[in-house]
């Protein structure tokens, strides 16, 4: 199985019947993992897994994230046994609190986002070694609940977490750490400082931190870079003025001054430092530079979510071509 430290995120804007053909691209060109995602209401992210998973040979597919209370525990346990054992070694889940705005459009956000994933990722684990549950939690009740085909073996649990107490949970319960788009090399150092404090708690010594990273990268790095700016626009604004990834960098204020004027504005008059920090987006040299960085940072691998979708089977190309022969 490839090891390169460099993935590829399949974009939820992705329409479902291309998710196995592009899965198919991103093994021929040699990157090391793929990811899949479940951003509701787009593609789903089991489904999406398993066309992946039939479209490729060698590569991991990864599902990053489901939301912890889209699901109860033990329907995603069926689900993760059932891509397990089909695809043996090559599928690993990751589940995080769930988007707020997502998850209270269905009214399942949770009273305790804390307390919700530790159930979940406890009784998903517990059915997937084959115990039978018979507990009532804060948010979720099994019932004598067993799985008739438990996965073959231990299957990785990652979260998808950004704040500092879910980070030190995530640290305390999971295999890794999935690192949220717009994280750049300072705050995955200070994510990092929370992981392993849980880590500790729970003596536990290894711990995947796949870094995810919106990306575009061309031969010219200045289109490159104006062409990332509308989709770093749209997720800080998703994330709002105050959130951990540009709290960790000292932005909230301005982005909170920025923000007044609008999603477009926003775009359009971000520091060219937030770019820098917060995407990869520029030529190959400059990207291996970049890539670089955040493993250096403690990225155990990168995750490009390619931007441009119209133009994302050249781009990967160019990466394969002229990125990924460069990293170890």
């Amino acid at each position: 199985m490839n090891t390169k430290p460099l993935g590829v995120l399949v974009m939820t804007t992705t329409p479902p019947e291309d998710v196995g053909p592009t899965a198919a691209l991103v093994e021929d060109l040699g990157f090391g993992e793929l990811w899949v995602a479940e951003d509701y209401f787009m593609y789903g992210g089991f489904t999406a897994s398993a066309a992946a998973l039939q479209a490729t040979k060698r590569i991991s597919v990864n599902l990053g994230l489901i939301a912890a209370v889209a699901r109860h525990p033990a329907v995603s346990a069926m689900e993760i046994a059932s891509l397990a054992r089909t695809y043996p070694g090559r599928f690993v889940p990751g589940i995080g609190h769930g988007v707020p705005v997502w998850t209270d459009q269905m009214g399942l956000t949770a009273k305790s986002p804390l307390s919700a994933l530790d159930e979940c990722v406890s009784g998903i684990r517990q059915l997937l070694r084959g115990d039978t549950l018979d507990t009532e939690g804060k948010q979720f009740t099994f019932r004598s609940v067993t799985l008739t085909h438990p996965a073959p073996g231990d299957i990785p649990i990652l979260t998808g977490v950004v704040g500092p107490k879910s980070l030190e949970l995530s640290g305390r319960i999971a295999e890794g750490t999935i690192i949220s788009v717009l994280a750049g090399p300072t705050y995955v150092r200070a994510a990092l400082e929370h992981i392993h404090k849980g880590m500790r708690a729970a003596n536990r010594t290894e711990h995947q931190v796949p870094v995810f990273t919106l990306s575009s990268i061309a031969e010219d790095g200045d289109a490159a870079r104006a062409a990332v700016r509308p989709a770093l626009a749209m997720y800080l604004t998703a994330l709002g003025p105050h959130n951990p990834l540009s709290g960790a960098l000292g932005w909230n204020d301005q982005l909170k001054e920025l923000m007044e004027d609008g999603i477009d504005a926003l775009a359009k008059n971000m520091p060219d430092e937030w770019v820098e920090e917060m995407a990869i987006a520029g030529t190959p040299d400059e990207v291996v530079v970049k890539v670089r960085n955040l493993l250096d940072a403690g990225a155990t691998s990168v995750v490009l979510a390619p931007v441009n979708p119209a133009d994302t089977s050249d781009e990967l190309k160019l990466v394969g071509e002229k990125v990924l022969p460069r990293l170890p």
